[in-house]
């Protein structure tokens, strides 16, 4: 019988994550207290960008876009804010949002340990780019492997695709 396997990853549905930009800054326009404070939400390449009048302000800004990224059913840790303090420039306050995609070797490392430590003996991972490839005989072990990483406390969003 053949090995049954699965892929883990760490991909941003971009999609999803644009429709929430959009309902975010659709509701800054429309919200009361974002009214003359030159609240703004927008792509900046490959991140996104939040501007406003204050530093309390994009925080705001902030927590509306987390808002409609979790309605979306997108997870929040793909948010990357470096510092998380919003930066003077001019007379505005700006954030830059990056998106984390893909998994560091550094975390594919501790999702590795962590299957190794925790998991099932008969399960082997083999580390592939930025992806992580799990194989075992059963597909309990690998049901358990599943549920043994949702559980853990990592600092990225997985995805497991590739089931067979």
């Amino acid at each position: 019988m053949a090995d049954s396997s699965f892929d883990i990853v760490s991909k941003v549905d971009r999609q999803e994550v644009d429709n929430a930009l959009n309902q975010a800054a659709k509701e800054i326009a429309q919200r009361y207290d974002f009214r003359g404070v030159g609240a703004s939400i927008a792509w900046s390449g490959e991140g996104v960008l939040l501007v406003a009048n204050s530093a309390e302000r994009v925080n705001a800004v902030l927590d509306v876009f987390e808002t409609k990224l979790i309605k979306r059913g997108v997870s929040l840790k793909v948010l990357d804010t470096e510092d998380k303090e919003p930066q003077p420039s001019g007379k505005e306050y700006r954030l830059p949002v990056a998106l984390k995609e893909g998994l560091s070797s550094e975390n594919a490392k501790k999702i590795t340990k962590i299957i190794r430590d925790e998991g099932p003996k008969a399960v082997k991972t083999q580390i592939t780019g930025d992806e992580v490839r799990v194989t075992s005989k059963s597909r309990d072990d690998l049901q358990t492997v599943i549920a043994l990483l949702k559980a853990a406390d990592l600092d990225v969003a997985l995805q497991f695709t590739n089931y067979r």
